[in-house]
């Protein structure tokens, strides 16, 4: 048995897989809210208790695998937006195995991409795929996360980053007046600050002015994003028109860029909490113009495959397949 889990900001899965070939078969998955637990051992420790009638006598979990929402060094991660931590050598003391591995969360998505199948992921440019050639994976969720895929020996591994703190950069008139804004909030305006689900709010704010908005009323961060989208889609609010256009096309054209840093001619994968919920606009053309606005190398960013990740487990299933690597390897 293996033991996989996706820690995020506002939500944590863990699941128990069974090896299988290339992707390990799920056994059974709970999600929780992150911030309602001290501790990731808490949520361990609930997991366990869940899935207790899952865990036959005798059965022992042979490897386990994580991937967090922050970098890893050393085994041991703290999150980006929650303050407390992970650590690979308590995970092994409370499952009593040696086989755990920590990754970047969009590490760990990045892995679970390349055992998606075709029902898991929606097409948004069919481009040409490369067999020869690298991918990349960005996800907007409480944060921003992005990985890059680079084929070794024929196969692709994920390289982890912290892109998503990257200085953001503004393509329109429109967008520098939303950088003035971001930098006398934050000194700074940061690729996340747009592209998340407080970005999006950041994008409300600006379009709004300042004014009071239906959309949003009595409804606190974690609920508010998932607002401002369905007003948009329904096109109940003007402000709230433009705030998600203004995100789609941001996310479109940060996509486009990752992909070209990468040389992702094997396909983009845009996963995330966010992306599902926002598909219609993710489909009507802006986000593969935006993607494909690249000057000189427009020509090979139409060539891209672009897939959006309907799957909300793919976090999940990448830390299983790393597991799944650790029980293999000894």
């Amino acid at each position: 048995m293996l033991l996989a889990g996706d820690v995020g900001g506002t939500t944590t899965r863990l699941g128990l897989f069974e090896r299988a070939p290339r992707r390990p078969r799920l056994v059974a998955v709970h999600t929780y809210l992150t911030r309602d637990f001290a501790s990731f051992g808490d949520i361990l420790d609930a997991f366990l208790r869940d899935v207790n009638a899952t865990l036959v006598a005798g059965t022992r979990i042979d490897a386990a695998a994580a991937g967090v929402a922050g970098p890893v060094f050393d085994g041991a991660a703290r999150l980006t937006n929650v303050e407390w931590g992970v650590s690979a050598a308590a995970i092994a003391a409370r499952l009593d195995t040696s086989r755990v591995r920590l990754l970047n969360d969009l590490e760990a998505m990045a892995l679970g991409a390349t055992v998606l199948g075709p029902e898991d992921v929606v097409q948004i440019q069919a481009g040409r795929a490369r067999a020869d050639g690298h991918a990349a994976v960005v996800a907007a969720g409480t944060g921003l996360g992005e990985a890059y895929l680079h084929r070794v020996n024929g196969r692709l591994r994920p390289v982890a980053s912290e892109g998503g703190h990257a200085d953001f950069a503004a393509r329109t008139d429109r967008e520098m007046e939303l950088v003035r804004m971001l930098r006398r909030m934050y000194g700074r305006a940061e690729v996340e600050h747009v592209l998340s689900g407080p970005g999006l709010l950041n994008l409300h704010r600006f379009t709004h002015d300042g004014q009071d908005c239906a959309s949003i009323r009595g409804l606190d961060e974690i609920a508010a994003p998932a607002g401002v989208s369905r007003s948009a889609l329904e096109r109940r609010c003007p402000a709230c028109v433009e705030a998600l256009s203004l995100f789609v096309e941001a996310y479109g054209a940060e996509a486009g860029n990752l992909a070209l840093r990468g040389v992702a001619t094997s396909g983009v994968f845009v996963g995330g909490g966010i992306a599902p919920q926002i598909l219609p606009a993710l489909q009507d053309g802006r986000f593969i113009e935006a993607f494909r606005a690249k000057g000189p190398m427009s020509e090979l960013a139409a060539t891209i495959p672009v897939n959006v990740i309907r799957m909300p487990e793919a976090g999940l299933l990448g830390a299983a397949v790393a597991a799944q690597e650790l029980a293999e390897a000894s």
